[in-house]
């Protein structure tokens, strides 16, 4: 068969693929980079239409959060983990714990090389089963005196790069009466969505879950379907929900003058991004934008300073990519290339270090 996602060149420093002893299932954990620090990075149970295509996304995933990592500035390294289901399949409870307790013994096996969190269809309550087999987790619930859910944390720091990315696009960072598209709403998505109606925003919003139809009544919001969604005119398109959704014919049909949001990959390809600049339209790199709840798990698990002085570094994502609409006008090149330049400089400067060990 065709994979759907073909595999990306390979440069991680270990990739652990097992077939789960209790559960059966496909599970990948894939250490990108250690140069920094131990890598973190959040563990996603997805359905795949093969094994593959969910050891491409770890791949994929992994080197993202090696960029996300480095450019937030964190002594931490990038990774990714994966317990892939095959179509069709539905958890019960037993084996969605056996798959985790699974996902436990594998990233213990890496020694403490990595440390995985919740993620796109995992919980804090699956976390916890993680560590039973494991201390190399975060992010574990906040009734066991874990840090709890980062999706607030992330929802802030993409907040503050609207605000950064409308300041830029529009000449305010003033959201009352700005025209925002918000594709997604899950707990990141609909955080932002409510926040952004209670400032005053012209809000569009979808789903693939049309049960969200009820949040964008609540919210006063119009409502498209999300094949639709690129084509209301807006100030923001913020994508939100799954990656890849920015391929070449949504970029040449997208009716908005700026796209910022916390979907890891938006771009389908890389070259979008030049699409996207070719087009006058500003791009806002994910791997800045979504940083917030990394900085807040990261932070919280090394005791490096208060819960609010903490989302204090979190709302300063909204100046790193400042800097990174800053570097990327002088040196004429696009915002992700300026983002990418950032994130390389922090990794070059720290294996130059780590060989002098």
């Amino acid at each position: 068969m065709t994979n759907a996602l073909a595999l990306p060149d390979f440069s991680h420093e270990r990739v652990e693929v097992v077939t789960g002893r209790r559960s059966g299932l496909f599970i990948a954990v894939a250490l990108h980079s250690s140069v920094l620090g131990s890598a973190l990075g959040g563990a996603r149970l997805w359905t795949y239409p093969h094994w593959s295509d969910a050891l491409a996304d770890a791949l994929r995933l992994s080197a993202a959060m090696t960029l996300k990592n480095a450019a937030a500035g964190l002594d931490a390294g990038g990774g990714k983990s994966v317990i892939g289901l095959p179509e069709g399949a539905v958890l019960d409870d037993d084996r969605r714990r056996a798959a985790f307790l699974d996902l436990g013994d594998a990233v213990e096996s890496l020694g403490g090389l990595y440390r995985t969190a919740e993620d796109v269809g995992s919980t804090t309550e699956d976390m916890l089963v993680v560590s039973e087999r494991t201390a190399h987790v975060v992010g574990l619930p906040d009734t066991v005196g874990g840090s709890g859910e980062p999706a607030g944390p992330t929802s802030l720091g993409v907040y503050a790069s609207l605000v950064a990315t409308l300041e830029r696009a529009a000449g305010s960072g003033d959201i009352t009466g700005r025209r925002i598209t918000v594709a997604g709403l899950g707990q990141v998505g609909g955080r932002l969505a409510e926040r952004l109606a209670s400032e005053g925003a012209i809000l569009t919003v979808t789903d693939v879950n049309p049960a969200k139809r009820s949040l964008a009544a609540r919210l006063g919001a119009a409502w498209v379907e999300p094949s639709e969604a690129h084509l209301v005119p807006a100030d923001v398109f913020v994508p939100a929900g799954i990656g890849g959704v920015l391929t070449d014919e949504v970029i040449d049909a997208l009716d908005a003058r700026a796209v910022c949001g916390p979907a890891n990959n938006p771009l389908s390809d890389r070259s979008g991004a030049d699409r996207l600049a070719a087009r006058g339209v500003l791009y806002a790199p994910d791997f800045v934008v979504n940083a917030g709840g990394v900085i807040y798990l990261d932070m919280e698990a090394k005791q490096r300073g208060s819960r609010d002085s903490i989302m204090e570094r979190v709302a300063g994502i909204g100046d790193t990519l400042r800097r990174v609409f800053d570097e990327a006008a002088a040196r004429g090149v696009t915002p992700l290339a300026a983002a990418e330049g950032i994130a390389a400089e922090r990794l070059r400067i720290g294996a130059d270090s780590a060989a002098l060990v």
